[in-house]
């Protein structure tokens, strides 16, 4: 029986020895694996880094750029301003012309009969002048 015993505890040992072993394989390959997390990590710390530095000069660039969108669009302000007073006075200048135009045509159509008498008198005057200028010529 003690024969029993003892063999009983070898094999205990024999298992504990062996499960030792495996559990030190696997914690060794624990170890390796948190070795490679670790070193990605580091890498990533760098890049992340790399990348802070990149973002802020973006977002320093980002920002120059939006105050010189905004200083030209304050500029522009007043171009579109003189642009609308322009277009402005030019209606303005429309609407006289237009009254100006409308005025000459209405005295135009009340004066029409004393006009066409007009050109009647001046064209006989004309024609005087060119008879008078025959005679002359032919009495010569």
């Amino acid at each position: 029986m003690i024969i029993i015993l003892y063999l009983a505890v070898a094999v205990i040992a024999v298992a504990f020895s062996i499960l030792v072993y495996f559990l030190a394989q696997t914690l060794s390959a624990a170890q390796k694996t948190m070795d490679d997390v670790a070193s990605t990590l580091e890498n990533v710390q760098e890049q992340m880094k790399g990348l802070n530095a990149e973002t802020t000069e973006l977002l320093h660039r980002t920002n120059q750029l939006a105050e010189d969108v905004q200083q030209k669009s304050k500029s522009l302000n007043s171009v579109f301003d003189a642009v609308q007073g322009f277009g402005e006075s030019l209606g303005t200048v429309n609407d006289s012309i237009r009254k100006i135009t409308s005025s000459v045509a209405r005295s135009g159509e009340e004066h029409a009969g004393k006009t066409a008498q007009a050109l009647q008198w001046g064209k006989a005057a004309i024609d005087l002048i060119h008879r008078w200028k025959n005679r002359r010529s032919a009495d010569s």
